[in-house]
This record gives structure tokens, C-alpha cells and sequence, in this order.
């Protein structure tokens, strides 16, 4: 065991390590992976129930390896009766439909009950191939890492993990109010951490909580920026043509939310703000429209009403305006549109939306937790804020209300910054740790039948 985990007591901060961006190539590459993908499905629609910034992540990734010669098939769990059991998401890239479970109305909380069928989904799917078949497979989420850690060893392939979220890190970060993270899910997450040939981070950030929180060897661990699809999300044509074909006024303060509504995500800071922001300046309220676009999600789904009656609470209703999830393309026109975008978030393993709307051309005041500090260059392609008060809130958004060249000037850089965060150079590092996986396990297996 790596020397650092050894030494790693439950109480104990692990040393600041150096991990690797991701591990080098010289060796060859898979040629079809199996990812898995239990809970929300690569084809639902970002912002609605589970679907988010992980969806597009699992899509984006799936592309972009396919385009550099990797096979990629994604089993997900069915959510409604009559799909078809296998569906093209793109050339080279599968979705596998396995039913686990009823269709509809299934919490999240409710699927480690539902693995061992998906498990035995995921078998006869790589039953009726060759030996051989799956060079590798990479699971998103928990959920997907125990079915992973099976599967991997049943076919005799390395397993590549990426944890997307965790418990302890959620759990230590909590929204007043929302639930804690069972300790089902905690052992789940030590389990895979243990059996993973492999662990990808979004950021080093991310890598050290592995270490600290779950004892993961960082000799296993690789980091790796998701991107963002820079064709999709770019300035295009401008913020004020977004605006007009959004039906939004040309020159008011648009502070956005996007995303999932529920406490982790923290909406509610947003709404705080504004409300602290019109008590300042009354002037204010004739000029800002604040959209909010997403469904409830997860622990929302407790109170979907919740945010729109704190609005009205705080006697802010006539400024907000909540919009449904929509598509990646009406996304990038929200995201032109607004002044800036607003991520109050208690817990982000990375913050991808961040990326996206920095991307196309918007600058984004966030909190400074999880990877937004890696995603957000503070003062620079927008304002990281410490904490979760809604008054520091207010005061960032006062300053672009008080000079909005501030919208274009930072707006100007955050679309440089996110040049960066490509998913081909995502897709490359990816790769790179696959071949290390699948070179490791073979120096292993000669190693053990020698």
C-alpha cells in the first residue's frame, strides 16, 4: 500500500500530494469500453430529475473517444417501458437499455436495491459476445461502481471509476435543511475506492478529498478537467440578440440560475441576494429580470414549490422568472443572455455549467467550494465568494449593476478562459488513463500466474 494511505489515520489531513493531469500513454489503448451509467440515462435531459452536468459529461466524453477510435457502450437503466434495448447515440457510441426495476417513480435512494438485477442485465448483454469483448470499464457514480467492481472482475478488465460526487464531502457541506447522505451509500463509495484499478478527478482538489476522506491511493488517482463543447457554447452572436430572441429586455441586470433545484445547488442564496440587492437600490427592480432554469431535483422534489414561495416571501416574484430545463442549445442562449451567472453551490465536484456559460461569453460569481475554484478564474473571468451570504452575494452582483462594462469586459475573458477546457483534450487524458489501467492489470495478471 501506497505510503501515504498507510500512515492515514480517519482523523488525520493527508499531506498536499501531486497527482498526476493524467497517466502517460506508450502502450495500447482500449479498443471498446463498457460505461456504466445506473441512474440517469446519456439520452435524459440535463436539469430535470438526476439529469445534469454528469449526463453531459458521460455524452460529451462517449463522442469524443469514439472520434479517436475507442468504442464506447453505455448501460443505463430503464425509465420507460418500450425502449428499444440497444439505441446509436452517436457513431461508435452505444446506449444499452437494461431494465432493473419499475420504470417510473423510482428515487435514487431506492436503486442500490435494483444493482443485482442491473448487474444481471449488463452480464447477458456481454454474454451473447466473444471473450474479449470489453477491453475496460469505466463507471459513473457509486451506484455504477459496484456493478463496475463486478463486472470488471468477471471479465478480467481493468475498472476506471469516477465518483462525480461523494458522500463525505457532501455530508461535511450540507444545506441547511437537506438530508445527509446515508451510510450505505459512505461504505459503497469506500468499497469501489478500494477495488478501482483507476480513480479520475475533475480537479486536484477532488484527488486530495479521495485521499483524505476515503483513503484512496494516490498513485491511483488521476486528474482530469472535464470540457465543455466549445462549438455549442460560444458567444456567437452576442448577448443582445440572445435577449432578443429570449423575449428578455436589451439592457437589464440578468443574474442566472441553471440547474437542478434543490438545497445542494442552493437557488435560494440567489433569490436572497436579489432581494438584498432591490432593499439597496429600489431603482434596481425596473431593470432586472432573474431567470431561473431547471426542475426540482433529488431533496427538492420534497418542496417543488419551495423556491417560487420564497420569492413571493421576499417580495421578489415580479423579478423572477422560472423557466423549465431546456435543451443544450436554448441553454447556450440563456447562458449569452444573462449578465452573469450565479453558482451558490454548497458542494461541486466540478461545476461544468460554470465552464459552459463562461464559455459562451458570460461571466459567473460562484462559491468557492469543490472545483469551481479551478472552473472560475476569481477577478477575472468572475467573483468566487466564501461562504453562502446572501449579502456577499448582493455585493457581487451590485458591482456589475454599478458598471456593467464589468458584463463585457469579464464576459470577454471568461470566454478565453474557457478555451481550455476542450473535450477533445478531456477525451486524450481519458484515454492515456485507460491504457495505464489496462497495462498495470496485465503486468499484474503475468505477475500472479508467474
Amino acid at each position: 500500500m501506497n505510503q501515504y494511505v498507510s500512515r492515514l489515520g480517519s482523523s488525520r489531513v493527508a499531506p498536499r500530494l501531486r497527482f498526476p493531469a493524467a497517466f502517460p500513454g506508450g502502450h495500447r489503448k482500449p479498443r471498446r469500453i463498457a460505461m456504466l451509467s445506473v441512474h440517469t440515462s446519456p439520452l435524459h435531459q440535463p436539469g430535470t430529475g438526476d439529469a445534469g452536468g454528469m449526463n453531459v459529461y458521460i455524452v460529451e466524453l462517449a463522442r469524443r473517444l469514439a472520434a479517436i477510435n475507442i468504442e464506447v457502450e453505455i448501460f443505463t437503466r430503464s425509465t420507460t417501458g418500450g425502449l428499444p434495448p440497444a439505441v446509436d447515440l452517436a457513431p461508435g457510441v452505444l446506449v444499452r437499455h437494461v431494465d432493473a426495476g419499475p420504470y417510473e417513480g423510482l428515487a435514487k435512494e431506492e436503486l442500490p436495491a435494483q444493482l443485482c438485477a442491473f448487474t444481471h442485465g449488463v452480464m447477458q448483454a456481454w454474454a451473447g459476445q466473444r471473450p474479449g469483448y470489453y477491453d475496460l470499464v469505466h463507471s459513473h457514480y457509486w451506484l455504477s461502481g459496484h456493478v463496475g467492481w463486478l463486472a470488471a472482475q468477471r471479465w478480467g478488465v481493468p475498472l476506471v471509476h469516477a465518483m462525480h460526487t461523494m458522500a463525505k464531502v457532501k455530508n461535511a457541506a450540507l444545506a441547511e435543511g437537506d438530508t445527509p447522505e446515508p451510510a450505505a451509500r459512505v461504505i459503497g463509495e469506500t468499497q469501489i475506492v478500494s477495488a478501482a484499478n483507476r480513480l479520475i478527478a475533475n480537479t486536484t482538489g477532488e484527488a486530495d478529498e479521495l485521499v483524505r476522506f476515503y483513503e484512496a491511493d494516490p498513485g491511483s488517482v488521476a486528474v482530469v478537467h472535464p470540457g465543455v463543447n466549445l462549438d455549442r457554447f460560444s458567444p456567437a452572436d452576442g448577448r443582445a440578440a440572445a435577449r432578443a430572441r429570449l423575449g428578455l429586455p436589451k439592457d437589464a441586470l440578468i443574474p442566472l440560475f441553471a440547474g437542478r433545484i434543490q438545497p445542494l445547488k442552493a437557488p435560494d442564496v440567489l433569490l436572497r441576494a436579489v432581494a438584498v440587492l432591490l432593499d439597496r437600490d429600489p431603482t434596481l427592480r425596473s431593470r432586472m429580470v432573474v431567470p431561473v432554469v431547471g426542475g426540482p431535483s433529488g431533496s427538492g422534489l420534497a418542496k417543488p414549490e419551495g423556491l417560487q414561495k420564497l420569492a413571493a416571501r421576499l417580495g421578489i416574484a415580479d423579478v423572477v422568472r422560472f423557466q423549465p430545463p431546456v435543451g443544450q442549445e436554448q441553454l447556450a442562449d440563456w447562458f449569452r443572455a444573462a449578465s452573469v451567472l450565479v453558482m451558490p453551490s454548497h458542494s461541486e465536484s466540478f461545476g461544468l455549467v460554470a465552464i459552459e456559460a463562461q464559455a459562451a461569453g458570460t461571466p459567473v460569481v460562484a462559491a468557492a467550494v469543490g472545483g469551481l475554484p479551478v472552473a472560475v478564474r476569481d477577478g477575472v473571468s468572475g467573483f468566487l465568494i466564501p461562504g453562502h451570504d446572501p449579502q456577499a452575494y448582493a455585493q457581487a452582483l451590485a458591482r456589475f449593476a454599478d458598471a456593467p462594462e464589468l458584463v463585457a469586459r469579464m464576459g470577454a475573458a471568461a470566454a478565453a478562459h474557457a478555451q481550455s477546457f476542450g473535450w477533445d483534450t478531456a477525451a486524450s487524458a481519458t484515454a492515456d488513463v485507460y491504457t495505464a489501467a489496462m497495462h498495470e492489470h496485465r503486468r499484474r495478471v503475468r505477475s500472479h500466474h508467474a
